[in-house]
């Protein structure tokens, strides 16, 4: 097929996909709370029922990718196992019980002229969703939408397709129980990336972009998209240990941090130490880190402590180590003077997404959360906790570092929106 005929095909799929979305996006919107959690509840029994069919169809993905010369972090989002179809069953579950953020009315009061104005909460529409290895994401994605009153198309990365098609066929019978359009969630089944251009520019189905990926795919969605996009680009996230802060607390802090998963946006990628707590603090840290594998690449002083405390291979720091993403067991550590150099570093070399201080001084972590401008600030806290499920959401669509719509972890509210309504008796304006 040459260039012309797969652009026409891939533009009348998506038209096609995209009619069928916006005809269930009216259906799903005035959805009863009890349909779509029945629809999740039926989809969540489906997925474990049918996990070896999920496995098997995983299996062939993860053969392929691997006959491809995909690396072992790209493997690790991929492949699926009973525990990780166990918890997507669970995120579903736990969409179900979430409060319907749909038709919610707030700020409710009168006005001197006599009427009541107020906001009420109300879907987006329709969402598209492309994402690349995670087959996770389909059951988080269709879930989420489904229960915010959206309409989903999702298109996930080629590498994924036999998996991205097992567990859609689980959301589907949920949604087929409950009464609701099978349109409602619909997955592109084309790898060619043609699709994604035209999923990308159809304005006139689509009403949000969110991109799941790689910096390369976001960065492409980013600048191409006609659409609106909720998205972040990198996660290159930051714990400051400030002077006086508990070691204890500081080592499992930096430790679940950076080593719980190297290859998540929440992972920390830059270390800061306060001077003052650099003598006491870092040689522990250090020592753990080479304990794990965990390349360091340091400035002069705090290379020098390492060393000095007999933790080898420490390399110099570049100023690119400062802006990197690692996703790898590579961390970048950094001696500063305190807190308002610590603050300037993350504003200079940070990507807004999550950043932690570890400190015993309340005030000095109050100035913490007010002038770190991240999508998530963190005060004695993991960064690893920055996720849908761990902030009560159920699950997420992904994680959002824009400022206007949506911030952080996108859950169900992050998927709506709000309209004003105005109630009134006959009032007419004078």
């Amino acid at each position: 097929m040459n260039d012309l005929n797969a652009a026409v095909e891939a533009q009348s799929l998506v038209a096609t996909l995209g009619r069928a979305a916006r005809e269930a996006a009216t259906v799903v919107a005035r959805a009863g709370t009890a349909a779509k959690n029945r629809a999740l509840e039926v989809a969540a029994e489906t997925l474990v029922d049918r996990e070896k069919t999920i496995l098997a169809a995983n299996t062939k993905d993860v053969k392929g990718a691997r006959a491809e010369g995909a690396d072992d972090a790209f493997i690790d989002r991929l492949k699926l196992t009973a525990k990780v179809i166990e918890e997507m069953a669970e995120g579903l579950r736990q969409i179900a019980k979430l409060p319907d953020p749909v038709g919610e009315v707030t700020d409710l009061r009168f006005r001197p002229s006599g009427i009541q104005v107020g906001r009420m909460r109300v879907p987006l529409g329709v969402v598209g969703i492309i994402y690349e290895s995670r087959p996770d994401v389909t059951a988080d994605a269709g879930g989420l939408c489904l229960k915010s009153g959206n309409a989903a198309i999702l298109r996930g990365g080629s590498e994924s397709l036999h998996s991205n098609q097992a567990i859609a066929a689980c959301l589907h019978a949920g949604l087929k129980a409950a009464g609701l359009p099978e349109t409602a969630i619909q997955l592109v089944g084309t790898t060619d990336r043609a699709a994604v251009g035209e999923l990308i520019a159809a304005q006139a189905y689509v009403d949000v972009i969110v991109p799941r990926g790689g910096k390369s795919l976001v960065e492409r969605i980013s600048k191409e998209a006609r659409v609106p996009v909720i998205k972040h680009l990198d996660g290159v996230c930051h714990v400051y240990v400030d002077a006086g802060a508990d070691p204890a607390k500081a080592l499992a802090i930096v430790e679940n941090a950076k080593t719980q998963r190297y290859g998540t946006c929440n992972t920390m990628e830059t270390l800061l130490v306060a001077q003052a707590a650099a003598p006491g603090m870092l040689p522990a840290i250090g020592k753990m880190f080479a304990g794990k594998g965990v390349e360091m690449r340091a400035n002069p002083e705090a290379k020098e402590i390492l060393e000095k405390a007999g933790v080898k291979g420490v390399k110099d720091a570049t100023e690119d180590d400062w802006y990197a993403e690692y996703l790898a067991p590579i961390v970048a550590i950094a001696i500063v003077p305190g807190l308002d150099e610590a603050i300037a570093h993350i504003a200079k070399y940070g990507s807004q997404h999550t950043d932690a201080i570890v400190t015993g001084d309340w005030a000095r972590a109050q100035r913490f959360l007010r002038e770190v401008d991240s999508a998530s600030v963190m005060v004695n806290a993991s960064t690893r906790f920055a996720d849908g499920y761990e902030y009560g959401l159920g699950a997420e669509i992904g994680i959002s570092t824009n400022k206007l719509h949506a911030r952080g972890p996108v859950g169900l509210e992050g998927l709506t929106s709000q309209k004003w309504i105005v109630l009134g008796d006959g009032h007419v304006r004078s």
